[in-house]
């Protein structure tokens, strides 16, 4: 499962960058563009969400239709969704035998969040660079 998510993370951290890159106005620093770098920081952030909620679910049909852990999928997205972000309730837990998943699930989760964040600053800085560009530009 940490394989699986890890790749589905980067593809699609690929995939938000690929879009962004196709975006000539955002990659242009002779103009503000301040709203279409607003709508950027959108994209990434909903992007983002997208991926993480394919990654959680990807874990609760684990969890549901492989491992049996649970009686209903409602209880095991759920399960998932606390578990992937540690916010561990305890209001669910799995049985004895698969309870090391959830750990996996938890640290691969605080992982790939971290990841996202990292990639999210990342882009934030960048936008915030061609504002300066930008700005240098129109002082000259």
């Amino acid at each position: 499962m940490v394989a699986a998510t890890v790749t589905i993370h980067f593809v699609g951290l690929a995939a938000l960058m690929a879009m962004i890159r196709q975006r000539q106005p955002l990659a242009d620093a002779r103009a503000p563009h301040f709203s279409l770098r607003v709508l950027a920081i959108l994209f990434v952030v909903f992007g983002l969400f997208a991926v993480h909620t394919i990654e959680i679910w990807l874990y609760a049909v684990v969890y549901h239709f492989g491992l049996h852990a649970f009686h209903d999928f409602e209880t095991a997205l759920y399960f998932s969704t606390v578990t992937f972000v540690s916010l561990g309730y305890g209001d669910v837990i799995l049985p004895r035998d698969w309870r090391l998943v959830g750990a996996i699930e938890a640290a691969n989760g605080v992982i790939l969040l971290g990841w996202s964040t990292a990639f999210l600053i990342t882009v934030i800085g960048r936008l915030r660079a061609l504002e300066h560009e930008w700005l240098d530009h129109k002082v000259e």
